[in-house]
């Protein structure tokens, strides 16, 4: 072939998941936030914020997921036994976060149930993707073509680690969606959380990249073996423009510069997870080639991908553009 489809389809798959984590990543940190809004307006508002595109940023992980399972079949048949319980949950968990989104607005004797099922489903949900995260970093156990390890490897010191670090990252993006996109009190009380929450995740970020080297031999050569390092360093030089962007712009009371920087934070800790894992799919030892399905295969259902991504970017980006601005609170969701 004169393109590698599988390292292609690997590109899409990673893509695909990175746009889920930076969209649904302030969707569900709206939700963390919840319980913490001081007024019932103030939690009408941070609902409203996100009712537009709420359920449209969770395309992307149905493409993730359902590429995984179309293009990398012996990956997905691996990653599924070792990790079915925290997605199950993960699932499960958004499923009840929609319900209560739909639900909240339709009833008042249930309304705090179902606020309530709001934060539960999104922290749940976050927390089971850093779990999933950290669970896959670490390795999975194979022997032969399947999974060898235990039903509970997936819970370990490190993983419950990852999980803190995603549900703190999730809630630093929806405080910083909430500045870009409201005003008065809600918008001074998010950005100060803002603060605190950019603060904690910088230092999860910094112990989790701190112990990643030390899990595997292979991350420890990506990121201290010359040559590599040499591009492997630029990840924490690219991190260190992002903070001084982030905290100065949060101070200097800018609204878009730090909901940016923050997804910024996302963007380069998915490259570093990439030079690490980069060409393994499931680590430690499988690589994209190994768990691909044949080129035939990797080719029509590439025509499929052509033709979709581009429809799905260009009504995710219209949508964004349509409700762009600020709140206005006099407006609801019905």
């Amino acid at each position: 072939m004169i393109f590698d489809l599988a390292f292609i389809w690997a590109g899409l798959i990673a893509f695909a998941v990175l746009v889920y984590v930076i969209l649904d990543g302030f969707d569900l940190g709206i939700g963390i936030l919840y319980p913490f809004a001081r007024s019932e307006k103030d939690r009408d508002l941070m609902m409203n914020s996100v009712a537009p595109v709420w359920d449209g940023n969770e395309t992307w992980l149905v493409l993730g997921g359902g590429g995984l399972f179309a293009v990398f079949p012996l990956a997905y048949a691996i990653i599924m036994p070792a990790l079915y319980m925290p997605i199950t949950i993960m699932l499960l968990a958004l499923v009840f976060r929609g319900v209560s989104f739909e639900y909240r607005w339709r009833t008042v004797r249930w309304k705090g149930f179902w606020n309530y099922a709001f934060f539960g489903g999104s922290i749940v949900a976050a927390f089971a993707q850093g779990i999933a995260l950290g669970a896959l970093v670490q390795g999975i156990e194979i022997s032969g073509r399947a999974y060898a390890g235990d039903w509970f490897d997936w819970l370990t010191p490190f993983s419950i680690l990852t999980g803190f670090a995603v549900v703190v990252g999730y809630a630093l993006l929806g405080a910083t969606w909430l500045v870009l996109k409201t005003e008065g009190e809600l918008n001074v009380q998010m950005r100060r959380y803002a603060w605190w929450l950019g603060a904690g995740t910088l230092g999860l970020i910094g112990i989790v990249s701190l112990i990643t080297p030390f899990l595997d031999p292979i991350y420890f050569e990506r990121w201290f073996n010359l040559p590599g390092s040499l591009v492997s360093m630029v990840v924490p030089v690219v991190m260190l423009g992002l903070v001084w962007v982030f905290f100065t712009s949060l101070n200097d009371g800018k609204d878009l510069q730090p909901f940016l920087s923050a997804l910024g934070f996302f963007v380069v800790s998915f490259i570093g997870i990439g030079i690490s894992f980069y060409p393994m799919m499931v680590p430690p030892s499988l690589t994209i080639w190994q768990v691909a399905a044949p080129d035939s295969s990797l080719a029509f259902a590439l025509v499929g991908a052509v033709v979709l991504v581009p429809i799905i970017l260009a009504y995710t980006a219209y949508a964004y553009w349509v409700f762009r601005g600020k709140i206005d609170p006099a407006e609801g969701y019905h």
